[in-house]
């Protein structure tokens, strides 16, 4: 089992800035993959950016250039680092894990929710 819980969300200005913070705990030498998904209402939870094998990530096109996925091992923590804010990044924006075991495992935080403004 793994536990993830999302921080740092808020209302931020078009232009600005914004962390997103991610805490795990539970097995977490059993993830294969973490990272950040968001989510508008009537629509599917799209990626964001993922760790995937090793330090190899893969971000959208929306994210790239803009946004960046770090972590801190020793903290079990993961971040979203968004730069240059547009009003169409408003979303609930989710940190996820996988587990590939003998099944494969998907875990969701609860979600915070960023409102970008013109």
């Amino acid at each position: 089992q793994v536990q993830l819980v999302e921080s740092g969300g808020g209302s931020v200005q078009a232009g600005g800035s914004l962390t997103l913070t991610c805490s795990i705990s539970g097995s977490i030498s059993s993830i294969n993959a973490m990272g950040w998904y968001r989510q508008t209402p009537g629509n599917e939870r799209e990626l964001v950016g993922i760790f995937t094998s090793g330090n190899s990530i893969t971000y959208s096109d929306s994210a790239k250039g803009r946004f960046a996925v770090t972590r801190n091992n020793g903290k079990n923590t993961m971040y979203l680092q968004m730069h240059h804010l547009k009003p169409e990044d408003t979303a609930g924006y989710y940190c996820a894990a996988v587990v590939i075991g003998g099944t494969c495992s998907q875990y969701w935080g609860q979600g915070t929710q960023i409102t970008v403004t013109s």
